[in-house]
């Protein structure tokens, strides 16, 4: 046991200024640097590695950010101080539409691909207005200005994000961190995708493809959002070609009738059975549709038969590939009705009018077709409006709409049943925290539809890195694909130039053309382990590191981030990324509901850090359990508060304990003492199991009620032997208090963690977060009663209240008292009978056997005049 600092202790102990004191301190010292060398002495097993979220760099954090990279960082710190050499790295999600969104709005600026770059341009906003917000007052400027305010804008809010990550103390690796624009992250994720394409994993198809107008990209099954929309069933008359008479069907998108390819019911609806294999001719447009059968329909959905257009939904994809339909879509990429009418429409009245819906948007196109229905009798009701599910990108402001186009795929499993198993195995050997978060990922897995869209029409991201062959037209072959040699990446093939070829082949017949699509956010950002970890960079590193014993992340992104990290390591090592996936739940405002910034009801982090301290807001974090969401009230944040004054009582804790030197030769001799001791070896063992098991708020609560214990109780009790150096038992009272005091701090330190090192600092060398774990059995002890400590302590709160029912100070000395209790209790009384007479002011002190444990008599000493 070291000895006592006292020099070192402030008079006033405070936890102001402790975050920059210790965030210093731990820079300057290395403290939470993955050790190389020792790494590869010991080997992986002795290793710990985080695959850490990287956050997107688009704005500012929030609280749930706080929430969820505290309960990460618990365990890291735990890991530590248990001897394992952490690898725990950051990241910054750099690219993807919420960057280029957040510069557009900030600088006032929109990307127009044609024009050339300017090298003195300046934004006309920088910090956003309203005006920035506006599409029509945003100005257009090249890719490259363009992706350089992208550059800029990213770089300065990572600095943020790292100052607010410090300030919380997250004890990051920061020598460890990577971006996902980088030149090493492009060209891990550049080569990432060859091998794929190699493997005949990756492959281009023209297919239908949900479509964001506003963002004018594709959009992947896994960002798709359903959102609430009115809309109104409009009941249409098809006319059967035989002149036999109608048939009405309802949708709620008839601005979609000049796209119709076929009718369809189900198989078993005997309303529709007589006409599958008919025909019928569609109102308006006059063109000739087949009546079919698919079991996808609904008989008790509107009229029970619906058309099929291309596209209107994800169903009417199924059934034009299921049935082999032609695709007529008259939507294009900018959401509106393309000019030309699909050949099929041969009428005069037909085209005519079509010429009315060309160039409209969806809503007029709507409106016009309408009117035209109404004007022809072929509009035979419109139902009342309605409430109904529609397909959102997470990120957009619009429904998507679904056009054909040509994009870049994985293989996920969804039609491959071997891959599906195998991604369904992996999640099987994975440990879950909580483990109900498993079925989320198995759903997601055999619910898939289709394979993962990877290609995005937009600007700031990783190229996808490819050219095609023109033929003798300038035509794209999309048979010859070229592609570079492993060795020259990171390219951009809008600037480089394919083997074989010059760049004054560019664009031209029998020459070559460059993909000018990006990959997905998600696939980079599949890819964590692999940037952090060294993949393909640093061999060494990723064998030490991989695979990773830890994804932490939301439950909102099981299905996107957890998903696509999954596919990616099965691809490519045929085996899971990490051994633990620890899954937050979401931050919920009083009337608990999803803080998001859509609902303006994001609380940021950096006012409630400043004002009640780091330590404070990591207590609040570690209270909620994985998977558990947490309401989170700014105007009163109880447990933030709770927090601190735990923090407060660890610096006087401390303080008071370390004014008792420790004689050289202590033991621990006395009952009560080795009562405290045995029952802190439990708390130990509780804690670090629940720790083990990242239950971090079970580890919290066990430690945290002993430690009340410890202060409210124990140190009351044992006080005036502690102080005087005359008792046989001062010796063993100030032993019992170091040796709880160093255990308590050691548990307490991965989640209050400034305080903790604080109060360490003042007896001990080294910070806490490389010590030793504590282990039971730290010192020996007689044979130890745990009752002793819970009996003294329930006698210690009986003589309170006898004290505060007579309208009595504490400190008033008492003649004679009584304390009663179960038969089995009193030998454990009588134990701790000279620490209750001492903290109680008590003359004589009797025990009484009785059902309950109470103070049954007391006598108060009379006042002196």
């Amino acid at each position: 046991m070291a000895a006592s600092a006292s020099n070192q202790i402030p008079d006033k102990p405070a936890l102001e200024g402790l975050e920059a004191k210790w965030g210093e301190r731990w820079a300057e010292q290395g403290t939470f640097l993955f050790d190389r060398a020792r790494a590869a002495e010991s080997g992986r097993d002795g290793v710990y590695s985080i695959d850490t979220p990287p956050p997107t760099a688009s704005g500012s954090l929030h609280i749930g950010h706080v929430f969820s990279y505290t309960h990460t960082d618990i365990k890291a710190r735990f890991e530590r101080m248990r001897g394992k050499n952490v690898f725990y790295p950051m990241g910054w999600d750099d690219n993807g539409l919420p960057t280029e969104r957040r510069v557009q709005n900030y600088y006032g600026v929109r990307c127009d691909p044609t024009l050339p770059y300017d090298p003195d341009f300046t934004p006309p906003f920088e910090g956003g207005t309203n005006k920035s917000t506006r599409a029509a007052d945003q100005v257009p400027i090249s890719r490259r200005n363009f992706i350089e305010l992208c550059e800029k804008l990213t770089i300065e809010d990572e600095k943020q994000f790292e100052a607010l990550f410090r300030q919380l103390g997250l004890s990051v690796d920061w020598t460890q961190t990577y971006r996902t624009i980088s030149d090493a992250t492009i060209r891990q994720s550049q080569l990432a995708f060859l091998r794929g394409l190699e493997r005949g994993e990756a492959y281009q198809s023209l297919a239908p493809t949900l479509w964001d107008i506003d963002f004018r990209s594709a959009i992947a099954q896994a960002e798709l959002e359903d959102r609430e929309q009115q809309a109104s069933y409009h009941r249409l008359a098809f006319h059967r070609t035989d002149g036999s008479g109608d048939i009405h069907i309802e949708t709620t998108r008839p601005e979609l009738l000049a796209a119709c390819v076929a009718l369809v019911a189900h198989p078993d609806d005997e309303r529709y059975q007589p006409y599958f294999g008919s025909t019928v001719r569609t109102p308006i447009f006059d063109v000739e549709v087949p009546v079919l059968a698919h079991h996808l329909a609904q008989p008790d959905k509107g009229s029970g038969i619906a058309m099929i257009c291309t596209f209107g939904d994800v169903t009417d994809i199924v059934w034009w590939r299921e049935l082999d339909l032609p695709n007529r879509t008259i939507l294009g990429k900018d959401g509106r009705v393309i000019a030309d009418a699909p050949e099929v429409i041969v009428s005069d009245a037909g085209k005519a009018a079509y010429a009315q819906l060309a160039g409209k948007t969806v809503f007029s196109a709507r409106k016009a077709i309408v009117e035209l229905l109404g004007e022809s009798g072929e509009l035979i009701e419109v139902g009342k409006p309605f409430n109904h599910a529609v397909k959102f990108f997470e990120k957009g402001d619009r429904p998507l709409e679904i056009v054909s186009t040509r994009q870049w795929y994985i293989r996920n499993g969804a039609r491959d049943e071997h891959l599906r198993d195998e991604l369904l195995e992996h999640g099987r050997r994975m440990a879950w925290h909580p483990d109900f978060m498993r079925v989320r990922y198995e759903n997601w897995v055999g619910g898939l539809t289709g394979d993962w869209l990877i290609s995005r029409q937009r600007f700031f991201g990783v190229p996808i890195p490819v050219w095609y062959a023109l033929d003798e037209n300038g035509e794209r072959d999309y048979d010859r694909v070229l592609t570079p040699a492993h060795d020259e990446l990171p390219i951009d093939p809008t600037s480089s130039v394919p083997a074989g070829y010059t760049e004054e082949q560019r664009g031209i017949p029998g020459g070559f053309d460059a993909e000018q699509d990006i990959f997905d956010t998600w696939a980079t950002s599949s890819l964590t382990p692999q940037l952090a970890g060294g993949w393909q960079r640093d061999e060494e590193l990723w064998n030490l590191v991989a695979p990773f014993d830890l994804r932490p992340q939301g439950q909102d992104i099981i299905r996107t981030w957890l998903f696509s990290t999954m596919l990616r390591s099965t691809l490519e090592d045929q085996r899971a990324p990490w051994s633990n996936a620890a899954i937050s739940g979401f931050i919920v405002d009083p009337d608990r509901k999803k803080m998001s910034k859509s609902k303006g009801n994001v609380v940021t982090p950096a006012d409630i850090l400043d004002k009640h301290g780091s330590d404070a807001v990591r207590y609040w974090s570690a209270s909620s359990r994985l998977g558990m969401d947490a309401a989170f009230d700014p105007q009163n944040p109880t447990q933030v508060k709770i927090g601190r004054r735990l923090a407060i009582k660890i610096l006087n804790a401390a303080k008071f304990v370390l004014s008792f030197p420790v004689p050289e030769d202590a033991r621990i001799t006395h009952a009560l003492d080795a009562s405290m001791l045995a029952t802190l070896d439990e708390v130990i063992r509780e804690a670090t199991t629940a720790y083990e098991d990242y239950d971090q708020a079970k580890a919290l609560e066990v430690t945290e009620s002993f430690f009340w214990t410890f202060c409210d109780d124990y140190l009351e009790l044992v006080k005036e032997r502690a102080y005087d150096q005359a008792d046989p038992g001062q010796a063993s009272a100030a032993l019992a208090l170091h040796v709880a005091l160093s255990a308590l701090l050691r548990l307490l330190a991965p989640i209050v963690s400034f305080a903790t090192e604080e109060a360490w600092s003042w007896f001990e060398e080294g910070s806490i977060h490389t010590a030793a774990w504590p282990e039971p059995g730290a010192v020996s002890l007689p044979d130890a009663d745990p009752d002793v400590l819970a009996t003294a302590s329930a006698a210690l709160i009986g003589i309170r209240r006898a004290k505060t029912e007579a309208k009595a100070s504490q400190k008033t000395p008492v003649s004679t008292a009584t304390i009663s209790a179960p038969a089995e209790r009193i030998a454990a009384l009588r134990a701790a009978a000279d620490d209750l007479r001492a903290v109680g002011r008590i003359a004589e002190l009797s025990f009484a056997e009785a059902d309950e444990l109470s103070v049954t008599a007391i006598e108060l000493a009379p006042v002196e005049q």
